[in-house]
């Protein structure tokens, strides 16, 4: 198996890359103000897998979007590579998000009109880089992703895994400080969804990349150093799984956090 290889981070392993300050995002519901994140502190170092996991509703997609610079918190503030999100004007935020933050969809959100390969490519395209570069960077990446000989299908060609796999090579097309994958395997099948949680965990421990993935799935949380526990908006605890796999232990530490 090839050794994964990405240019140097900004942030280097174990500083500190994400750093969360008591964000509150309160949503109005049917004129009722609906609390998704009430008072959430936390800092993840780069080059950690770390899970986030809750029950529907404890607020941990709204947590990724937040650090993700999607959307803004009510109170408190996201700094992700020394960089304050809510001091960004939307633009900045946004050519921020596209450079220096990889983001992995559930619904993989490839273009059905392009390859593998253009969907991997598009963001370099829109950042106006060379055709020559584009096309090796692609073809490492497409590579890491076991998938140089599916470059020229389209979406409709390839499976629900392979597709994931072609969304992930493009969160790391342009070596983020760090990657945020939102529920990555909730449309996927059991074999696919460890073949997703492996090449995370491999692309954590070779590729030194700081990964944040919102899961439901102890399986998943399991392939992370660790996992943090969400509920009612607020972080409960922490749990260690170290890349064991081990499910069940994971699974028993949650219940007692989240139950």
């Amino acid at each position: 198996m090839e050794a994964i290889e990405t240019a140097q981070s900004k942030v280097p392993r174990g500083l500190v890359v994400v750093d969360v300050r008591d964000l509150r995002k309160v949503y109005d519901s049917f004129g009722h103000r609906v609390k998704a994140l009430d008072g959430v502190t936390l800092s993840v170092k780069a080059g950690r897998f770390s899970a986030i996991m809750g029950a529907s509703g404890s607020g941990k997609s709204t947590l990724l979007h937040l650090i993700g610079g999607l959307t803004r918190p009510t109170e408190g503030q996201v700094w992700v590579e020394g960089n304050n999100l809510g001091a960004m004007s939307d633009r900045a935020r946004t050519i921020f998000r596209r450079r220096r933050i990889g983001i992995i969809f559930q619904e993989y959100n490839l273009l059905p009109t392009l390859t593998a390969a253009e969907n991997v490519a598009l963001p370099w395209l829109l950042d106006g880089k060379t055709v020559r570069e584009t096309r090796r960077r692609v073809g490492e990446l497409l590579k890491l992703v076991h998938l140089e000989e599916r470059a020229e299908h389209r979406p409709d060609a390839l499976s629900g895994g392979e597709q994931q796999r072609v969304a992930i090579a493009r969160a790391l097309l342009n070596d983020p400080a760090v990657v945020l994958a939102d529920e990555p395997t909730g449309n996927l099948d059991s074999k696919q969804s460890a073949e997703v949680w492996k090449l995370l965990r491999r692309i954590a421990d070779e590729g030194g990349k700081t990964i944040l993935m919102v899961t439901h799935e102890a399986a998943g949380a399991a392939h992370a150093d660790e996992a943090i526990v969400l509920k009612d908006g607020q972080v409960v605890g922490r749990l260690e799984p170290k890349g064991s796999a081990d499910a069940s232990l994971v699974a028993t530490g949650y219940q007692e956090l989240a139950g």
